[in-house]
Formats: structure tokens, sequence, C-alpha cells
């Protein structure tokens, strides 16, 4: 098997993993059989001492998939 691996960052105001589900959900739109999600970074935005957006970094792996072209 072959996989292959892209960074994507992904942004929610409402948490960690709603960014990292956001981001995976947007990608499985154009890429199937995603199996791994690697985090790489967590970067919270802040305005008046509050935190506004979480940006999470992540590495996403997906297999590669052989094709017969008839």
């Amino acid at each position: 098997m072959v996989e292959k691996t892209i960074e994507l960052t992904g942004a929610s105001a409402n948490g960690i993993e709603d960014a990292v589900n956001l981001a995976i959900s947007r990608a499985a739109v154009t890429i199937q059989g995603i199996r791994r999600v690697h985090i790489t970074d967590v970067i919270a935005d802040v305005e008046n001492n509050r935190i506004t957006l979480w940006r999470v970094g992540m590495k996403l792996s997906f297999g590669i998939q052989d094709r017969i072209h008839e």
C-alpha cells in the first residue's frame, strides 16, 4: 500500500476538535480513503484576553488507489 500525506490547517471558533473535524470534512469532498490525521500545531487567536479562534495544523494521510484503465 502507498499513502499520500498532505498538510492542512483547520480553523474554528468552537474548539480544537471542531477545527480538525471541519478540515477533514472539507478534504473528504475531494479525497477518498482518509486514514489518519497527525496534529502538528495548535494556535489560538486572542482578542480582549479571550480565545476567539483555534487554528490546528495537521498532516492528513490517505491511501493511493490503483486504477486500471480500460
